[in-house]
């Protein structure tokens, strides 16, 4: 598995547990502003090999860099972004802002947070993730391997924010996934949008990003918090 990095050279592999870092902080670069962050990992859909992850726009299939507060991710590759420190478990809420850049003709592409993720480096990786796109729809699904099971289908929903103004640079969504008892609650810019059956749900382990193919993003926030 070969993945190239235009401006850090990592000396442990991209998908290692074993150098788990604390958790990291919107506010504190992992490493250096600019710069690919220090500790995170990526995994794209359909493989890595020879795919660039840098900090240069131009040669660069994924640009990631820290960006605080946060970070800025603009991809090709559809994938999911994370730190292995980022976990949760029991009852808790995971919360992201995500400042959505102008899409051009790609209106369609989902963004968003995932969270119960297992084995991410593996052929058996599972996780739920929540999604939003610019047509004003969400998003719920469940990943194991390489299949994909919809829990709730494309919904609209009028708590989306919608870039449709060139005058403006970004539009921010704040989603949210809460897992309390035995349900999990969907928020978006603090409305309540969908509650599901928790029953069955993989949802302790790693939480993180999804961000499908070219989607220019900005994170300014992924938190945890105990309910």
């Amino acid at each position: 598995m070969k993945v190239l990095f235009t401006s850090v050279i990592l000396v442990c592999s991209l998908f290692s547990f074993s150098q788990a870092q604390d958790r990291p902080d919107p506010n504190i670069p992992q490493g250096t502003n600019f710069e690919v962050p220090d500790g995170w990992e990526v995994r794209l859909d359909h493989g890595m090999d020879d795919v660039v992850i840098g900090s240069k726009p131009d040669s660069s299939d994924i640009y990631f860099v820290n960006m605080t507060p946060g970070w800025h991710i603009t991809t090709g590759p559809a994938g999911i972004f994370y730190h292995p420190a980022n976990t949760a478990s029991g009852s808790f809420g995971v919360k992201t802002e995500l400042h959505f850049f102008n899409p051009g003709e790609r209106n369609r592409e989902g963004y968003g947070l995932f969270w119960g993720g297992s084995d991410l480096e593996g052929d058996a990786q599972t996780y739920m993730y929540f999604l939003l796109r610019n047509t004003g729809e969400f998003l719920i699904k469940k990943r194991t391997g390489e299949d994909t099971e919809v829990i709730q289908g494309w919904t609209a929903s009028d708590a989306i924010n919608i870039y449709d103004d060139p005058e403006v640079s970004s539009v921010l969504n704040v989603l949210q996934v809460m897992v309390e008892g035995e349900s999990i609650r969907f928020t978006i810019n603090d409305e309540e949008v969908a509650d599901i059956d928790a029953s069955g749900m993989n949802n302790d382990g790693i939480y993180g990003l999804r961000v499908n193919h070219s989607v220019n993003l900005h994170v300014s926030d992924l938190s945890l918090s105990k309910l």
